[in-house]
């Protein structure tokens, strides 16, 4: 005859879930104790100016194409004691360096013909532990991601050739006036030759008259 009351579980069972559940108050120490290590990035003395998700790829000449460097976060560094300005990229996973070069003057990023998401740019870099000139090209998610990246791209390549401009104008004034004092000075020295030997001859010409008032002087003698 069937019955409608539950089944129950064995005690044993019973007991074994209970003891389980039961927090022992127990601490067990751990085998090994890890300490915490500072990671430094080689970023400490850098601000971000720009930083964008984004994949990058360089060109292969050999394969004669594009090949992926990986995906991550561009960003441009400024560091705060020397103003220069890197692009550096890392993998999102492992940190890894994709790109690592400065921006200087002369270069230039344009949009990848038919793809507004994409650009590229040619730069001297240094992510692979050598300088290398490579043929970058870099994918953003939008297109207003793109042009925020070539526009200040280019103007920090474009505030570089002014840096440099306003370099040689101050080293070129600095010349300028070096040459102005030097030849000053080659002036004066003539002006101050001419005052020397015109003081020499009067002293000689004063010399006679000098000796002559005292022999005249130890002729007349004393007065009595």
């Amino acid at each position: 005859m069937a019955t409608n009351e539950p089944e129950h579980e064995p005690r044993d069972v019973e007991e074994a879930g209970a003891n389980e559940d039961e927090d022992t108050g127990a601490q067990v120490a751990p085998i090994v104790r890890l300490e915490e290590v500072a990671v430094t990035t080689g970023e400490e003395d850098e601000d971000a100016v720009l930083d964008l998700k984004s994949k990058l790829y360089r060109f292969d000449k050999e394969a004669n194409q594009w090949k992926e460097r990986g995906a991550g976060t561009v960003k441009l560094l400024k560091h705060k004691n020397t103003g220069k300005i890197r692009l550096v990229m890392r993998q999102s996973k492992t940190l890894k360096i994709c790109a690592n070069h400065f921006v200087k003057q002369g270069m230039s990023v344009q949009e990848h013909v038919g793809n507004e998401k994409s650009c590229v740019w040619h730069a001297r870099d240094f992510a692979d532990g050598e300088l290398k000139d490579e043929l970058f090209c870099i994918r953003f998610a939008s297109i207003e991601n793109c042009k925020s990246f070539m526009q200040k791209f280019n103007e920090v390549a474009e505030s570089e050739v002014e840096k440099e401009e306003s370099k040689d104008a101050s080293d070129t004034a600095g010349l300028l006036e070096k040459l102005t004092v030097e030849e000053t000075k080659t002036e004066e020295k003539p002006v101050e030759k001419e005052k020397t030997e015109v003081e020499a001859e009067e002293k000689k010409k004063d010399e006679p008259e000098k000796a002559d008032e005292e022999k005249k002087t130890e002729v007349a003698g004393p007065s009595t």
